[in-house]
């Protein structure tokens, strides 16, 4: 692998795999990055890498807060791995017409909508 391309992955990393942050750091065009990953799947493999690397310290800083009880940490942490267990978003709209007919509407992730009609 050239150096060029050591480089941006080097800054890939300090940047915990935001590309354009990489970019602007060593003046390189985002579209020779892309390039590269469409062209080389050595480099490929190595931006994967790094971005896999990114997301594992993503979710050792949201255990982190969820250990210390963060709220915030514990919702998103249960919305978006909990969903098995119940922890869903549920929309619910109740709409009345002028000649009082009342439509509920309930959307739960996964399930087909539920409507029922009543005068």
């Amino acid at each position: 692998m050239d150096n060029e391309k050591k480089a941006i992955l080097q800054a890939l990393e300090e940047s915990c795999g935001v590309i354009s942050t990489a970019c602007n750091a060593i003046g390189m065009p985002r579209s020779t990055f892309y390039n590269w990953v469409n062209a080389d799947t050595q480099f490929k493999e190595a931006v994967n890498e790094i971005q896999e690397y990114a997301l594992d310290v993503a979710e050792s800083e949201l255990h982190k807060l969820i250990k210390k009880g963060e709220i915030t940490a514990i919702i998103f942490y249960l919305k978006t791995k909990g969903k098995k267990r119940g922890y869903i978003e549920k929309n619910e709209v109740d709409l009345r017409t002028p000649d009082g007919i009342t439509v509920n509407y309930n959307r739960q992730p996964g399930n087909e909508p539920l409507a029922d009609a009543n005068s």
